[in-house]
């Protein structure tokens, strides 16, 4: 059983489930998806990261969404505030990671947006980040769209990130 969280204009994001294990491995076996993460992953590995979400979910009360299309249903990516160490503090991060094929259509901001409009409306953060490869031009537009400024940037993960916020 999933529960509905965010509703915009054309997307809705639920919680993943195990269930979208098929969806979720339609982005991580797909290289040019997954170019700035470490690897693709195999479905053990999918497995893994949607346990992961649920554990986010039980401790933090948030983590990555699935974001279906509001009309039709159809799997696009997923959206959601995920806990990150920086500095040694624990910050609440706007990750996001879509199907290549619907790249292009503003789904990634749009989404990343109502996240961020959650964060400060509902869990009254004072501060929301989003961590995206210097590299990656298209998740950094993504952050100044949706309103971020670059704070610095620091090395995790192995690589060089950005570190964009928002902030009350």
């Amino acid at each position: 059983m999933s529960f509905f969280v965010i509703s915009t204009e054309r997307l809705t994001l639920r919680e993943m489930n195990k269930s979208d294990v098929g969806h979720l491995l339609n982005i991580f076996s797909d290289p040019e998806a997954m170019k700035y993460y470490p690897s693709t992953k195999d479905e053990k590995q999918t497995m893994d990261w949607i346990d992961w979400t649920l554990a986010n979910y039980n401790q933090y009360g948030v983590g990555l969404w699935i974001v279906e299309d509001k009309m039709t249903g159809a799997f696009l990516g997923q959206c959601g505030i995920v806990p990150q160490e920086i500095d040694g503090k624990i910050e609440m991060e706007i990750g996001y990671l879509f199907v290549r094929s619907v790249w292009g259509n503003g789904y990634a901001t749009e989404a990343a947006l109502a996240c961020k409009n959650y964060g400060f409306e509902q869990m009254k953060l004072n501060k929301i980040i989003s961590l995206p490869d210097v590299n990656n031009l298209p998740s950094i537009k993504v952050a100044e769209r949706i309103g971020m400024s670059i704070e610095k940037t620091i090395e995790k993960w192995g690589k060089e990130v950005h570190v964009y916020f928002a902030s009350l």
